[in-house]
């Protein structure tokens, strides 16, 4: 009797031992198919933002009223792009790719916004300069230096500017013409590099007629609102945080780029629009930030 229940006690042992050696295995196949999937969504969002987003540009349109617009720019197109940020990998084939892009817009006047070489990567300035002509709005090409500009070689940035008949303002204006109205493209010179002196841009701006602004750093329209001057920013610098979890404000912004840092704001009287960008600065990745040009139809 003694020895037929130990017999029982070793065959349960050996079922449930069994048991236990199948639901392991069970366990350890379920944890190899999780951790195959989350490293193949892993190597897709990589392959995503590496490869695919970067180079798919949004093209958003938006309708703009400025109080003090003349009747005679009603319907006037402005194309802003922001943060070209030429550096190996923004490359003469993909310069030139861009600008067609931004050429296909046909707009009346193209505004940059800063940022058109990443820091310290001065040996691409002739690729920017040699494809940057590109552009050919109907009027003109305006523009504003940004701190990576500044913490690379300004005077030669703005030397290739000049060169493809791009106005680089420079806490200077810009005055457009139809008959007896005008329309003033103000640009304040970089913030972020010490750069900008909005009062000597208030003494060269005409005191009738629309203005707008271009300032790379777009938390500079808490100062620029508060002037009462212009009815419009245009700004870049932020990237949209370049990598954000979708409906969530971005975890990093840039300094200047983390109130107004994406889209279109209302600061006093004053609209405030931030480009998300072209390029790519720090981690060459992109990830619900879409590059963007930006089509502002005036009204």
């Amino acid at each position: 009797m003694e020895s037929g229940n130990a017999s029982g006690w070793i065959f349960s042992g050996y079922l449930a031992l069994k048991k236990r050696k199948r639901r392991l295995r069970h366990n350890l196949k379920l944890a190899l198919i999780g951790a195959s999937s989350s490293l193949l969504l892993f190597l897709c969002l990589l392959f995503y933002s590496y490869w695919i987003e970067p180079n798919w540009i949004d093209v958003n349109h938006l309708q703009l009223t400025l109080p003090h617009l003349a009747p005679e720019f009603k319907g006037y197109r402005i194309v802003h792009i922001s943060d070209i940020h030429t550096d190996k990998s923004m490359t003469k084939t993909r310069l030139s790719r861009i600008f067609k892009k931004v050429n296909q817009q046909q707009g009346d006047l193209i505004a940059i916004t800063g940022d058109f070489v990443t820091a310290t990567h001065e040996r691409f300035i002739p690729n920017l300069r040699d494809t940057i002509g590109q552009l050919t709005p109907k009027d003109k090409t305006v523009a504003v230096l940004g701190n990576h500009d500044y913490w690379t070689k300004p005077e030669e940035i703005a030397k290739a500017l000049t060169q493809n008949g791009i106005v680089t303002l420079r806490n200077d204006v810009y005055t457009l013409r139809k008959g007896n109205a005008v329309l003033h493209i103000a640009g304040v010179d970089d913030v972020l590099a010490g750069k900008s002196n909005l009062d000597l841009l208030l003494q060269r701006l005409p005191k009738e007629g629309s203005a707008i602004l271009l300032a790379h750093e777009p938390d500079f329209a808490s100062a620029s609102a508060e002037t009462g001057r212009f009815d419009l920013q245009l700004s870049g610098h932020s990237h949209a945080g370049q990598v954000r979890i979708p409906g969530l404000k971005p975890l990093a912004l840039p300094p200047l780029g983390e109130i107004y840092y994406s889209g279109l704001y209302q600061v006093g009287n004053m609209l405030e629009y931030t480009n998300r960008g072209i390029g790519v600065s720090g981690i060459h990745l992109r990830f619900s930030a879409r590059p963007e040009i930006t089509v502002i139809t005036l009204s």
